[in-house]
C-alpha cells in the first residue's frame, strides 16, 4: 500500500472518478488498517469508499484553481501503473 494519499487538486486534465476512487480507497485503506475487506468488513468498506469519494469530488469542484500542477503524476496516470493494472484485469477475465 501507497504511504502518501495522491494528489488529485489541479491535474490536467481534471482527476477523473477512477482517480478520486483509487485515492478514497488509499485513504480509508490507510485509515482503517484494512488492506484486504473480508466478507465482514466488505460492506461497509465499499460503503465508506463511495461516501469519501463522494465527498472528494465535492471537495475538487468547490476549491480555487491551483497556481500550479502537483509535482507527481499520479499513480494511474503512469503507463507501468496502467500495464499491471490491465495484466491483472487480463489475468481475472481468463480464469
Amino acid at each position: 500500500m501507497c504511504r502518501n494519499i495522491t494528489e488529485l487538486r489541479g491535474l490536467e486534465p481534471a482527476a477523473n472518478d477512477e482517480e478520486i476512487e483509487a485515492a478514497a480507497r488509499q485513504y480509508v485503506r490507510k485509515v482503517s488498517g484494512i488492506t484486504h475487506p473480508t466478507d465482514r468488513t466488505r460492506d461497509v468498506f465499499e460503503r465508506v469508499v463511495a461516501e469519501v469519494a463522494h465527498i472528494t469530488h465535492h471537495l475538487l469542484d468547490e476549491l480555487p484553481e491551483r497556481r500550479q500542477p502537483p509535482q507527481t503524476v499520479p499513480p494511474l496516470r503512469r503507463p507501468e501503473v496502467r500495464a499491471r493494472i490491465a495484466e491483472r484485469e487480463a489475468a481475472a477475465a481468463a480464469r
